[in-house]
């Protein structure tokens, strides 16, 4: 995948993601400038890279001259910032979830269309080499007809996050991993949530999704758990696949009934047949970054669009008011 050398990105807002952001487009050639209003913060990160710095996001429009940005801010503050740079011209990704209400994301989703830029979205997991694979060997038909998915996501609480619960932190990631996936829309969401350590918002929830065709889709996620989890298993028509994102892995599996008899079922002959997959490791967020950079220099679409993290958000707000009303809500379209 070629980039050209020239294209100038900054990063606005440069907190644990953020930095990775501003790392990852210095080893790219590309970082020239980063926002922040910590100004510690960003000069720290500013000497790190060899780059200029400023306290405010529309600062570094005015004075970096920059084609694209990353915007990884707390996302309260994406639509604002997001739409800004839109405004200036200036090609966005934006740190998932895109927006903090489905009403801002189609706003800026219409913007990016208007002024003719890219509205990428860091939904990593997409770039994650075992859900490609697991993309790639579904579309060819290797494990026969998906019939659910079921994921893990769980961790300790992260005290970064301050500004949304775990459905909007967390569980987005699994719902557009899981869209990805299926490649059929979502038609409800039914979801339980609780708080245990946290005042404002849910820290823990499971969702139950139904695809178009029959599909359906678990996910569970908490910040509860001291082990960090993310997984992802789907069950097949002939396979039985289990992916590990952090081990970048995948286990396919299946097996043979042989004779048996009926009357003594504690001796069942069957044949197992399990191959693991540990993919070459790749940095999920590097495959992101030059991906976003890719469709800015070609005018392709990201992998992840504005519209799919539209559709993410939508879900995820559906959820929440499935747990508030106990009721599963079924969508209609965008």
């Amino acid at each position: 995948m070629s980039v050209e050398s020239q294209l100038r990105v900054g990063v606005i807002g440069v907190g644990v993601m953020g930095r990775n952001h501003a790392r990852v487009y210095a080893e790219l050639g590309h970082l020239v400038a980063i926002a922040d209003p910590d100004a510690e913060a960003a000069k720290a990160v500013g000497e790190r890279f060899g780059v200029p710095t400023f306290d405010d996001y529309r600062a570094l429009l005015d004075g970096a001259a920059v084609d694209a940005v990353s915007i990884a801010t707390a996302t309260t503050h994406h639509h604002a910032i997001a739409r800004a740079c839109l405004e200036a011209g200036v090609h966005s990704l934006v740190e998932k979830p895109l927006c903090a209400t489905a009403a801002e994301a189609r706003d800026l989703i219409e913007l990016a269309r208007e002024r003719g830029r890219v509205l990428a979205v860091g939904h990593i997991e997409r770039h994650n080499p075992a859900v490609l694979a697991a993309k790639a060997a579904l579309d060819r038909g290797e494990f026969g007809p998906l019939l659910s998915l079921s994921a893990r996501r769980v961790s300790s609480f992260p005290a970064r996050i301050g500004d949304v619960g775990v459905m909007l932190d967390l569980a987005v990631h699994e719902v557009d991993v899981q869209r990805f996936l299926v490649g059929r829309p979502v038609v409800s969401v039914y979801a339980r949530a609780g708080r245990q350590g946290h005042e404002r918002f849910e820290d823990r929830a499971t969702l139950l999704l139904e695809f178009e065709g029959d599909v359906t889709g678990v996910i569970e996620v908490n910040w509860r758990t001291p082990i960090k989890a993310r997984t992802l298993t789907l069950t097949c028509e002939s396979r039985l696949v289990s992916l590990d994102y952090t081990r970048q892995s995948m286990t396919v599996s299946s097996a043979r009934l042989h004779d048996y008899d009926p009357g003594d079922l504690s001796h069942v002959p069957l044949e197992y047949d399990v191959l693991e997959t540990q993919l070459r490791w790749q940095e999920p967020l590097k495959r992101e970054l030059l991906d976003f950079l890719e469709a800015v220099r070609s005018g392709r679409a990201p992998l992840v669009t504005g519209s799919d993290g539209l559709e993410a958000i939508r879900i995820i707000e559906g959820a929440l008011e499935a747990d508030r009303t106990g009721a599963a809500v079924r969508f209609r379209g965008a």
